[in-house]
């Protein structure tokens, strides 16, 4: 290279004069001493201080006089040189340095502000997406309603504000809140107050669009607002509503102190895109705590009846659906009281075709139909095929099994009238420990135009039971080989076992035995329920000997 020549940072050189006066690049050449040997018009312009002689750290800025002694240094052409860059007032610029003569190195410095805007702006956008992200799966983890508020609350304060709000629409006359202040800290709380106090809430929580923060005056955030552990004034606030699904579902109150910076239009926007976000999450929790309160209204019609000892007679029921995360099914029973001790009360036993949710819809319409047929209890005939009626009017294609059994007291023992409609045969314990198999048959509900009866009539002595189930006990497949069924025997054997037991104990056990004999494996509905004459005053007039009959 010629002496005196200058290498632009292109790589092409030219004579100082043309280099000087043609460059559109602000060129400084300095010597290492660190001093300042040349520089061009545009270098004069951007350092007003500078000139040849005067010390680069005088005038020109720190990071650009490290960069040249580091540069010139013993041991600076052992490393290479690193890519710099700096900021000078308002902008910023890269310096691209080239080594001359005699150790001067010339210093080519090009404006990259634009470029630098571009690169943070997308740097934003690009944590904000991630933050967006992340705040969604936050959010839609839990379809908890208070859960929900508080993680917006906190995503707000750690990521958007010094402090957040969160406010559902209003319950009676209080708001439900939950703040979030700098120390990370989330409460929840029930609030009487007025959001007219804050400018642009109540139109916020009514999904109005947000009023700019510029035309909310700080000074008017009430107490109420600010969440504990927030210090100083507030100096800047963003009230947004959240959307929801056609309905609001909050707003959202933004705060930073008086010593921060104030929200930007672009701040605010982006406000905007976590309330939406927010305000689908908080929908979503709100719909669903909806449907679980209706689901669980409903499912209190269909989940069986605690039972107990109804006019001087003991009554159990057990039951259990075949999927363990299911509450109903298709098996079912009733206990409907007789008004007076000496009225019959009437048991009914079923066992709709098919399992899950669909079979359980049937059994709440059999189970309501029953219930307005109570008072026929004393003809069992009639009530099946009435109820038979109903079914083969409805919009249903299931059929249905029954026992019904007519239950009333009797000196100290109990009499009963059973009559099955397709159902397996009761089974009553004696006293002494003998099964004994009521043989009453008939034909199903639901699938032909009448339903044939057999009502057979039988007695309990006192610490007698008589059992009612379902084919989901004896059909329990499990045992040592995994697919043998349970079987009747073993439930007449395990029912000879509880000779003397209370209902409740007889159902218990049946339940748990085969419960054992499935294991892991897959199951029926099973239900069952106990009816047991309890033990007299005057055991030893019956002696255990006691002979229950019964007659069709």
């Amino acid at each position: 290279m010629a002496e005196g020549s200058v290498v632009s940072p292109h790589g092409t050189s030219a004579s100082p004069r043309v280099a000087w006066h043609s460059a559109p690049y602000p060129v400084v050449v300095a010597n290492p001493a660190g001093s300042v040997v040349e520089l061009n018009t545009a270098a004069a312009e951007l350092f007003p201080g500078a000139a040849p002689g005067s010390d680069l750290g005088e005038s020109l800025p720190a990071w650009l006089t490290e960069a040249h002694r580091r540069l010139t240094s013993g041991n600076a052409g052992q490393e290479p040189t690193p890519e710099l860059r700096g900021a000078v007032g308002e902008r910023t610029y890269e310096a691209h340095p080239t080594r001359g003569e005699r150790g001067v190195v010339v210093w080519w410095l090009v404006d990259d502000t634009d470029r630098r805007v571009a690169q943070d702006a997308l740097d934003t956008e690009r944590r904000r997406t991630e933050f967006l992200a992340r705040a969604s799966n936050v959010l839609l983890s839990s379809l908890n309603v208070e859960r929900c508020m508080e993680a917006t609350a906190g995503l707000a304060a750690q990521h958007l504000a010094d402090a957040s709000v969160v406010i559902a629409p209003a319950v009676g006359h209080r708001l439900p809140i939950s703040c979030s202040g700098p120390d990370g800290n989330v409460e929840h709380r029930m609030i009487d107050a007025d959001p007219e106090a804050v400018p642009g809430l109540s139109e916020a929580l009514q999904g109005f669009p947000p009023v700019p923060s510029r035309w909310i005056d700080p000074v008017a955030v009430p107490s109420w607002a600010l969440p504990e552990g927030f210090r100083g004034s507030v100096g800047s606030v963003v009230v947004t509503p959240l959307p929801g699904h056609g309905v609001p579902a909050g707003a959202l109150i933004l705060l930073r102190r008086s010593n921060g910076t104030v929200f930007s239009d672009s701040e605010e926007l982006f406000a905007r895109l976590f309330a939406a976000r927010v305000g689908a999450a908080l929908s979503a929790a709100r719909l669903y705590a909806e449907q679980a309160s209706i689901t669980q209204t409903l499912m209190r019609d269909l989940l069986p009846p605690r039972l107990h000892q109804v006019h001087g007679v003991e009554f159990a029921g057990g039951y259990r659906a075949s999927e363990q995360s299911e509450q109903v099914g298709g098996d079912f029973y009733d206990v409907h009281p007789g008004e007076s001790v000496d009225d019959e009360t009437l048991v009914v036993l079923g066992d709709v075709c098919g399992k899950g949710l669909e079979a359980a819809v049937l059994t709440g319409k059999i189970r309501n139909t029953l219930q307005a047929l109570a008072p026929m209890v004393s003809d069992h005939h009639r009530l099946l095929n009435l109820l038979n009626r109903a079914l083969l009017s409805s919009h249903h294609t299931r059929f249905a099994t029954l026992i019904l059994a007519s239950v009333v007291r009797s000196g100290t023992g109990v009499k009963l009238r059973l009559t099955s409609a397709g159902h397996l045969p009761p089974l009553i314990v004696r006293a002494d420990g003998r099964v004994e198999e009521v043989v009453t048959r008939g034909t199903l509900v639901g699938a032909l135009p009448e339903v044939e009866t057999n009502t057979v009539e039988a007695e309990l002595a006192p610490s007698e039971t008589c059992l009612l189930y379902t084919d989901g006990i004896p059909e329990a497949r499990g045992g040592p080989l995994g697919d043998d069924m349970f079987g009747e025997s073993r439930v007449q054997t395990a029912l000879a076992e509880c000779a003397g037991m209370p209902a409740e104990a007889v159902v218990e056990r049946i339940h748990m035995l085969a419960s054992q004999w499935v294991g892991d494996g897959d199951r029926d509905d099973m239900a069952l329920v106990a009816i047991t004459a309890p033990r007299s005053a005057h055991l030893s007039a019956v002696n255990g000997h006691t002979r229950g009959r019964y007659t069709a």
